[in-house]
């Protein structure tokens, strides 16, 4: 399923690798949607506001562990691009044990700080029990979201957005089952929903760990600590760290805007939610299409296709704005 995008029809390598992206993201944000739904239908709207706050806090954090790994898997295209195996494998390994590294720091910081977030984003004390509870759940499902990220980075990164998108597709189906049992047959209420998505997060993260390392000997590097190498690092943050910037820092935007909201009541805060569900799902599209389009300038900058570069970006441009286009007024025609 891998695809050499240094190879064959400029558009149609972009619009075949971008499309499971697309579709992969379009269906994260369908199961984060029926989340909702259950929770606000089965639990009222302080549950619904509890768990909105908390999906923001969430998608912060991920946007610093996908920001990485996208760094990352701009590297490993560059690589697989020039056909450099030893290099490849080098900075599979560092930048793995780098982001696991960033990883367990989140996950500390994140239980370490958690009372303090009441204050931090102006919880309102009738919705803090039930943010709290499903904090200290999802929590542990951070590991889980480095492992999906970070190997579906890797695969990606050498033309396969395939596999991702099928582990996807059977966390998001377990999840919204498991919603419905914890939620609705078990009545554990905000915690079911939190332990529904950790165990959705483990399946599709282990999942996919386990199958790029049987499929993949590039990635078995990391049980191999002769591949590790302090330079390898270097160059993985550099490549890393602005790219976890772009993707963290409208989140964090978006989390201190939810500090605000939660300082008007439940009623906002559940509005806000529903809100931010459905502006994520208009813009991943073209972000995601975008993430595509920097692999593909990646593997092409690696095998020196500077044509082909040039023309990718051109299609690029087209592509995006005429997805921004449709996107826009989808929103509008359904708005109400």
């Amino acid at each position: 399923m891998n695809r050499d995008l240094t190879k064959g029809s400029v558009l149609k390598s972009m619009l075949l690798f971008s499309i499971p992206m697309i579709l992969g993201d379009l269906l994260q944000q369908c199961y984060n949607i029926v989340d909702t739904l259950i929770v606000g239908q089965f639990l009222g709207k302080n549950a619904l506001a509890s768990v909105g706050s908390s999906f923001t806090l969430m998608t912060f954090i991920t946007s610093i562990i996908l920001g990485l790994c996208m760094g990352s898997g701009a590297l490993f295209s560059i690589r697989y691009g020039q056909k450099d195996e030893k290099g490849l494998r080098e900075d599979v390994c560092a930048s793995f044990f780098f982001i696991a590294l960033i990883t367990f720091i989140l996950t500390v910081i994140s239980y370490i700080f958690l009372n303090q977030l009441s204050v931090f984003l102006h919880v309102p004390h009738e919705v803090w029990g039930d943010m709290k509870g499903y904090l200290i759940v999802i929590f542990i499902g951070i590991p889980a979201i480095f492992l999906y990220n970070y190997f579906a980075s890797y695969l990606r990164a050498i033309g396969n957005s395939m596999i991702p998108l099928i582990f996807l597709a059977i966390s998001a189906i377990l999840n919204i089952v498991l919603d419905l049992f914890f939620v609705i047959v078990l009545k554990l209420g905000v915690e079911g929903a939190a332990i529904a998505t950790m165990i959705s997060q483990y399946l599709s993260g282990i999942g996919i760990s386990i199958y790029s390392l049987i499929k993949n000997i590039q990635v078995r590097a990391i049980m191999k600590l002769q591949y590790f190498h302090l330079k390898r690092v270097h160059k993985v943050i550099s490549f890393s760290v602005l790219t976890c910037i772009q993707q963290s820092v409208m989140n964090l935007g978006i989390l201190m805007v939810q500090g605000l909201v939660n300082s008007f009541g439940t009623v906002v805060m559940a509005a806000f939610a529903a809100a931010v569900k459905i502006d994520a799902f208009a813009y991943m599209p073209v972000q995601d299409f975008g993430n595509a389009f920097s692999t593909f300038i990646a593997q092409n900058y690696g095998a020196k296709e500077k044509m082909r570069i040039q023309s990718g970006l051109k299609s690029a441009v087209c592509l995006s704005m005429g997805f921004c286009i449709i996107i826009s007024t989808i929103v509008c025609i359904f708005a109400k």
